[in-house]
């Protein structure tokens, strides 16, 4: 598994996403595994898919379950996989779970959307996705 800067992967996924349309393939599938109710109310970049690890009420992951998700939304396992969580902590796991599955290129995004918590116990100050300034979108 890669693991990405936020700038880094904001960047591998443009870069990935005109060199496959340049071929006519699909895009790398952008997942952010956080449960959808925090992925809407927190914020998220914009065209990723959420295919939480686990969900309320059991907060229990299911690899097996979840890489049967992503490869359903992927159509095929070789296509590149780029995970992104709240803070890079469920994306490792998921990641792993994907390339037990079988899957070829999985990516995940260091530090997450929110980043890591500093010493007043918030995020989104010291690094992650949100804080790096990339793109995103709050529903």
């Amino acid at each position: 598994m890669k693991h990405l800067t936020p700038q880094q992967a904001w960047a591998w996924l443009q870069a990935e996403r005109e060199q496959r349309a340049a071929r006519g393939e699909e895009p790398p599938l952008f997942v952010d595994v956080r449960m959808e109710i925090e992925s809407l109310y927190v914020g998220r970049p914009p065209g990723v898919e959420n295919i939480p690890w686990y969900e309320y009420p059991d907060l229990t992951p299911d690899p097996v379950r979840f890489a049967q998700a992503v490869e359903r939304e992927a159509g095929q396992k070789n296509r590149p996989v780029l995970l992104i969580c709240r803070s890079g902590k469920r994306t490792q796991d998921a990641g792993k779970a994907l390339e037990a599955a079988g899957f070829t290129e999985v990516a995940h995004v260091l530090h997450g959307f929110e980043g890591e918590l500093n010493e007043d116990f918030k995020r989104s100050s010291l690094n992650g996705w949100r804080f790096d300034g990339l793109p995103w979108e709050q529903m």
